[in-house]
């Protein structure tokens, strides 16, 4: 009896799907790594567009030009000297993912248009379910986590700010993401948190 229990356990366990793993992206930065999971079941248009910035090297050596304690950090347009770097297209809004903003999560930055995101995106320091997509308008796309590296994200929060007059939210001293790089997940598949309970 036992037998025939431990191989039908066998294959109920080789019949299972192969877990898809998430695509996960290091940055490295002045103040130490970042490290982040993205999200590509939920939000497939957006990761897609931050992996393809990442791959060709646009990330590397742009700035973190928008801190605002107990709301976001944002990155993904700038040069150290404020020079906005010229974006691919914009992509379409996956802000009904069923994902929210939750405080790690990585959203993307856009203007009033829901379809006008390009290149750059936003950590969230606290749990803005405001962002998140309503019956009757967009919100902000998540598609990713900060699953190491909160810590770096606070020290670029403590940096001293306002020395900028046409951006008074960036830190006085340029905080640069020295190096975007995809990194291998192996064989360790992380869970996603960010969904509301």
């Amino acid at each position: 009896m036992m037998r025939k229990l431990f191989v039908c356990f066998l294959c109920a366990l080789f019949a299972l799907p192969a877990l898809a793993k998430n695509p996960q992206v290091e940055l490295k930065t002045d103040l130490g790594v970042i490290r982040v999971e993205l999200f590509a079941k939920e939000a497939p248009a957006t990761v897609e567009n931050f992996l393809a910035y990442t791959d060709s090297g646009f990330y590397n050596g742009i700035i973190f030009h928008r801190v605002v304690p107990g709301f976001v950090v944002q990155a993904g347009g700038f040069t150290f000297d404020f020079q906005r770097k010229e974006t691919r297209d914009a992509i379409v809004n996956e802000s009904t993912n069923g994902l929210q903003n939750l405080r790690g999560t990585l959203s993307m930055a856009r203007t009033n248009d829901p379809d006008s995101a390009t290149s750059q995106f936003f950590i969230n320091l606290v749990d803005n379910t405001r962002l998140d997509a309503k019956e009757d308008q967009a919100g902000y796309a998540v598609f990713g986590k900060v699953i190491e590296g909160m810590d770096v994200v606070e020290k670029i929060v403590r940096e001293p700010r306002g020395l900028y007059r046409k951006h008074p939210s960036a830190p006085n001293v340029p905080i640069r993401i020295l190096d975007a790089k995809r990194i291998d997940v192996g064989d360790k598949t992380i869970a996603n948190n960010t969904k509301g309970e």
